[in-house]
């Protein structure tokens, strides 16, 4: 799932306890079919995913190569990967999402399963040659990202390609004003939790305003192991 800016719960809406996968699963049952209801969700791939795969993926990821979606939602990110050739998949936390995804993709149903990042599979782990990350870090309290960037980061196998994807700010908006998701992220900040993992930027990260209403800044960063 891509919780991205409209996400937000009653309280501080912060997803740092174990009820989180109960929250989103809520949105996903309550919501009852209706993507409308489901705020994260546009019926299409991220656009800032599907610009890279045009622009930069064929250089660097090889066709039929393994892909995951990390919190996948409704699926379309993963779609689109197979679409280009990608061996996809796709998880999420939400039982309710993945049912609705393979509901929506019947011919692409077993690309989906439910699993939590934290706590993830020992299949996943260092298996895929392409890992896509889109809005999961912003979506919890900035305290938790450490441990989920470094989940993230063993889900790649040793030569494969990390791609994040996030809101940004500048390293002059404190984030202590923010009391709801979404948390933007800082150039500085996205680098930093994977390269403490041991994952170092391929370039500067993009740093760009996207087409929605009203456009919102983005990062997007590619990672390579050290």
């Amino acid at each position: 799932m891509n919780a991205d800016d409209t996400f937000s719960r009653g309280g501080t809406g912060l997803l740092d306890a174990p009820s989180a996968g109960e929250q989103f699963d809520s949105i996903y049952r309550e919501a009852r079919g209706d993507a409308a209801q489901v705020p994260w969700a546009d019926g299409r791939a991220n656009p800032a995913l599907v610009s890279w795969l045009n622009a930069e993926a064929a250089g660097r990821v090889r066709p039929g190569a393994r892909a995951v979606v990390v919190g996948c939602g409704l699926g379309d990110d993963v779609v689109e990967l197979i679409g280009r050739g990608y061996d996809a998949t796709g998880f999420d936390i939400s039982p309710s999402a993945i049912d609705w995804a393979r509901r929506r993709f019947p011919d692409h149903a077993d690309a989906f399963c439910v699993a939590d990042l934290v706590g993830m599979p020992t299949r996943f782990r260092h298996r895929f040659d392409l890992v896509v990350e889109i809005n999961t870090l912003q979506s919890v309290e900035p305290a938790m990202r450490d441990q989920l960037a470094g989940a993230i980061a063993q889900l790649v196998c040793p030569r494969g390609l990390l791609l994040a994807i996030a809101r940004g700010r500048d390293e002059s908006e404190p984030l202590a004003l923010l009391h709801a998701p979404p948390f933007p992220l800082t150039c500085a900040e996205l680098t930093g939790l994977f390269e403490a993992c041991g994952w170092q930027p391929t370039r500067a990260p993009d740093d760009f305003t996207d087409d929605e209403q009203p456009p919102q800044r983005r990062l997007r960063a590619t990672f390579m192991h050290a």
